[in-house]
């Protein structure tokens, strides 16, 4: 796996594709900054207040990003260890406009058939982001344009599936369960599911205030893994800010 990701390659995609927000907070910091200074009495330290909890915000989320996407497991994708995949199993991998995971799984899986599906968008995914990070990487190769509900597999033909930071773009509840019984029909009866996402919860709130609502819940998710006929076999944190998910179909015990 050394070799194929940058040391500082994940700061350096957020910053690049999201880099409108971070001007935002770079005019708000001089402007605060100013006002500190030209201001006296209560608007001083009023603009003083503001100026340092609009510095902690940013210095967070971008120390929490480091964290995450350079210095953490995330891309090592340990928690695919306990999955073994036989010379020709079939490994789909997912995204949503943005392939990081597909060379990575090449890497771990050099014997498996990897299929790798894009489920972009252009009317749903209007995010800026997608946009500049699907100009700066193109697809991986063989990538196959799909809608999310109708996978272009056979029934009980896939070995493993993976989503990685890529089903949460789905943003209709029934759509994403459809998704999920979608991928329940082309999984074998021991095959497995790895979904990886950030959770909207109090660490992500911690880390990226408002933008965690684009995250969905741990409860949400469970609850659309159980509609889908999906049982939670194991739950892997690899930093407080991202969660994997492994399932099964119910009934099964591998």
């Amino acid at each position: 796996m050394e070799g194929v990701r940058g040391s500082f390659q994940g700061i350096g995609n957020v910053v690049r594709f999201n880099w409108h927000f971070y001007m935002v907070a770079l005019a708000a910091l001089v402007v605060l900054a100013f006002a500190a200074i030209i201001t006296s009495g209560w608007l001083q330290a009023l603009s003083v207040v503001a100026f340092l909890g609009a510095f902690l915000l940013t210095t967070v989320s971008l120390a929490v990003t480091y964290w995450v996407y350079d210095l953490s497991s995330l891309y090592s994708m340990n928690w695919l260890n306990s999955i073994n995949m036989a010379s020709g199993d079939v490994l789909v991998n997912i995204n949503a406009g943005f392939d990081e995971t597909s060379a990575l799984l090449c890497h771990k899986y050099p014997n498996a058939k990897l299929k790798v599906l894009d489920f972009y968008d252009p009317i749903k995914h209007t995010e800026v982001s997608i946009k500049r990070a699907r100009k700066a990487y193109p697809p991986y190769p063989g990538t196959v344009s799909v809608t999310n509900t109708k996978l272009p597999f056979a029934d009980a033909s896939v070995n493993c599936f993976v989503a990685t930071l890529a089903a949460h773009e789905i943003r209709d509840n029934k759509e994403r369960i459809d998704f999920l019984v979608e991928v329940h029909r082309i999984l074998k009866g021991d095959g497995k599911v790895v979904v990886t996402e950030h959770l909207r919860d109090t660490a992500n709130f911690m880390a990226y205030n408002f933008g965690a609502f684009h995250f969905h819940s741990r409860a949400t998710w469970l609850g659309n893994f159980k509609a889908a006929g999906f049982t939670l076999q194991q739950e892997i944190k690899s930093t407080p800010f991202i969660s994997t998910f492994i399932l099964r179909k119910n009934g099964t015990t591998s």
